[in-house]
């Protein structure tokens, strides 16, 4: 165990994340960067004592577990957590699960892209992040538990409007079998995660057709470039579709565009407009 160097390390991640990204409030009287020890310290369900030694080097070597939850407090990349635990004289062992956590620095953008829908998707299909196209376009994810905004669930055991595949997409075969293929992947990643695991026994228990292609095991599929959405209100959307991965948080950016001057931009502009309100829907007096 490297005191010395852990020491170090944990004080320049501790000084680096803003309160605001935490949920706590700046205040008028921080006089250092980032986050107090004690914050860190509520965050990782550790005492303020045992934290500070840590940060003074004078503590002894720190458990597994509490690696885990410091990691999870300061916000580490894998590559970050990984050098925790060396660190620390612990070799790390299996991702403690899918990071549900996404960078100020990839929220912020989704919302300056007043033409595209675009999402966050963890490892496990969840929608984690949207802007406020992607919402017009497909649902008020704002409005559904968190158990209902993963895709995956939701295209394998519904509910789906009248019938039809999630959100009336052409690609629903291609997209079925490919959240199920990176499924399989990430369950290999989270061997030890119990939402992975219970996801995945609860996908194979309700679908015949997930457990069909679960059985292949696949773990590669060839990349969606363009889709069709067919919108209650503005008909089919045909949109060009590209993925960014956010290695160090095993997430994936989606962004869906339209050709210019194309009639699905103008839907997308309608949809603009018109936000999640539902129009097909009478308003109760």
């Amino acid at each position: 165990m490297d005191r010395r160097e852990l020491a170090g390390f944990l004080r320049s991640r501790r000084e680096r994340i803003a309160p605001a990204e935490v949920g706590l409030p700046a205040g008028p009287r921080r006089r250092t960067p980032g986050l107090r020890r004690e914050e860190v310290a509520q965050l990782a369900f550790i005492s303020t004592e045992y934290y500070t030694r840590l940060e003074q080097a004078r503590a002894p070597h720190p458990s597994r577990e509490v690696l885990v939850q410091i990691a999870r407090a300061l916000r580490l990349s894998d590559a970050e957590r990984d050098h925790l635990h060396h660190l620390a004289g612990t070799p790390p062992g299996p991702l403690p699960g899918p990071s549900r956590e996404v960078r100020q620095s990839i929220v912020d953008p989704l919302d300056r892209l007043p033409e595209a829908a675009a999402l966050v998707l963890s490892a496990t299909y969840e929608v984690i992040a949207w802007n406020g196209l992607a919402a017009a376009l497909m649902e008020d994810f704002s409005a559904l538990s968190r158990r209902d905004r993963n895709l995956v669930r939701r295209a394998f055991l519904g509910p789906h409007r009248h019938g039809r595949p999630l959100y009336g997409v052409s690609d629903a075969d291609a997209f079925v079998r490919t959240s199920a293929q990176h499924l399989r992947a990430a369950a290999a990643r989270y061997p030890d995660d119990p939402e992975v695991t219970g996801l995945v026994e609860e996908l194979l228990a309700g679908s015949e057709e997930f457990a069909r292609i679960w059985a292949g095991h696949d773990v590669t599929a060839r990349p969606t470039l363009c889709k069709t959405f067919h919108h209650p209100l503005v008909g089919p959307v045909s949109v060009n579709c590209d993925v960014l991965d956010i290695a160090d948080r095993d997430q994936r950016v989606v962004i869906y565009t339209a050709a210019p001057g194309s009639p699905s931009e103008q839907a997308l502009r309608l949809l603009s407009v018109i936000g999640t309100q539902r129009l097909d829907v009478p308003s109760e007096a």
